[in-house]
C-alpha cells in the first residue's frame, strides 16, 4: 500500500522497526499437523523472522509468508511483545477472563474452514477461505497498528483489505451495511455455554467503513498464521474502533439495507453504540476514555498513554464521520 502524502500515523525512515521480524515466504505451511491457510500472488519478499526474538511466535507455530508488504501505518509505535498480545486476550467464546482464550481454545479445528455469504451481492453462497483469501489477494500486507480497549497493544497484523474480499461478492446498491458473525459451536467454545451474550457473536459496518483502505481481514500476526485465541483463521481488525468492533473466527458476512445488530450494542445500548469509534471525548457511562494503558505494563509503571481521536488515524477516516454527532453517534 503505497501513502504518497505523509500523516500523522506515519513515521520517518529512522522510525521504522527492522524487518528481521518479519518472514520471508509467501504460503501458509503446515503447522504441528495441521494444513494452515494458503495465499498467492505478488509483492517484495521480507527478510527472516529470527528465532529466539521476544517479538517472535515460538518455532511450533511458526508458519511463512511470501512477498509481505509492509504499510505505512503505525510504524513509529513500538511493537507488544508476541506473548503480550497472545496470552492477555478478549475471546470470550473460551471465557471472561484475560487468560481464558489461550488456555482454552487449543482445540479449535480452524481447516477446513468456509465462509458463508449472504444478502445484497450477486453473488452469494458457501466459500471456501483458502479461496477467498487467493482470489482476494495480490500481496500480504504488514499492518503495523495500534489497537485499543481500556488497554492497547501495538501488534504487526499480516492480511488483506477488507475491501479487497468484499467486491469479490458485487455487493449491489442496497448493501448498505455488512453483518459478519462468528463460529457458534459451544463443544469447541466453552465460554459459548454460558449465558452472558447472545451467541453467536455479531458484529456490523457501514458499507463504506468496510470499503475503507484501514479496514482488513488478518490472516497472520508476527509474520506467523494466527494463533486459535487471536481469532484464527480470519479476523477483522479496525485500528481506529475499540477491540471489541474486530469480530473473531468469521463465519459468515450478510450485505444488508438496515444496520444490523451487533452483539454489544444488543446486551448495553447505552454503553455500546454501533460505531465504536475511539473517541476520548466520549466517555463510557462507567469510566473515562481519554487514557488507555499500553500493554506490557506493571502496577509501578502502568505505561498510561492519552487516547488519541480515532486511536491516532483521524488523517484517515475521520471524513467517515463528517457533520455527524459523535457522542451521539459512538
Amino acid at each position: 500500500m503505497l501513502i504518497l502524502n505523509k500523516k500523522a500515523s506515519d513515521c520517518s525512515e529512522s522510525e521504522v522497526t527492522d524487518k528481521s521480524i518479519y518472514l520471508n515466504r509467501r504460503q501458509f505451511m503446515k503447522v504441528t499437523g495441521g494444513i494452515a491457510l494458503g495465499v498467492g500472488g505478488i509483492g517484495h519478499a521480507a527478510a527472516a523472522l529470527q528465532e529466539g526474538n521476544p517479538l517472535s511466535p515460538p518455532s511450533s507455530l511458526k508458519s511463512s509468508f511470501d512477498n509481505i508488504v509492509e504499510t505505512s501505518f503505525g510504524k513509529d509505535d513500538k511493537l507488544s511483545p508476541y506473548d503480550v498480545a497472545t496470552s492477555y486476550n478478549n475471546f470470550y467464546e473460551f471465557g471472561y477472563g484475560k487468560s481464558d482464550p489461550k488456555e482454552r481454545s487449543s482445540q479449535l479445528k480452524t481447516t477446513p474452514w468456509t465462509i458463508t455469504v449472504e444478502g445484497e451481492a450477486a453473488k452469494t453462497g458457501v466459500f471456501d477461505l483458502d479461496g477467498i483469501i487467493k482470489e482476494s489477494m495480490l500481496e500480504e500486507r504488514i499492518y503495523r497498528l495500534r489497537c485499543v480497549e481500556a488497554w492497547s497493544m501495538v501488534i504487526p497484523w499480516v492480511g488483506v483489505s477488507l475491501a479487497t474480499v468484499l467486491k469479490r461478492f458485487e455487493p449491489t446498491s442496497k448493501a448498505k451495511y455488512v453483518y459478519f458473525e462468528t463460529l457458534y459451536d459451544p463443544k469447541q467454545m466453552p465460554g459459548q455455554l454460558g449465558s452472558g451474550l447472545d451467541w453467536p457473536y455479531r458484529e456490523g459496518l457501514r458499507i463504506d467503513e468496510a470499503m475503507n483502505p484501514l479496514a482488513f481481514l488478518a490472516v497472520g500476526m508476527y509474520g506467523s498464521i494466527l494463533p486459535n485465541q487471536n481469532g484464527a483463521p480470519v479476523r477483522l481488525v479496525l485500528p481506529w474502533k475499540y477491540g471489541f468492533k474486530s469480530i473473531k473466527s468469521i463465519v459468515k458476512i450478510r450485505f444488508v439495507e438496515t444496520m444490523p445488530e451487533t452483539t454489544w450494542s444488543m446486551l448495553a445500548p447505552n454503553e455500546y453504540g454501533f460505531y465504536a469509534n475511539v473517541n476520548p471525548n466520549v466517555d463510557h457511562p462507567r469510566w473515562s476514555q481519554q487514557q488507555e494503558r499500553r500493554l506490557p505494563g506493571g502496577v509501578l509503571f502502568p505505561n498510561v498513554i492519552e487516547t488519541k481521536m480515532f486511536n491516532g488515524y483521524e488523517e484517515e477516516v475521520a471524513s467517515l464521520y463528517a457533520g455527524m454527532d459523535l457522542k451521539r453517534f459512538y
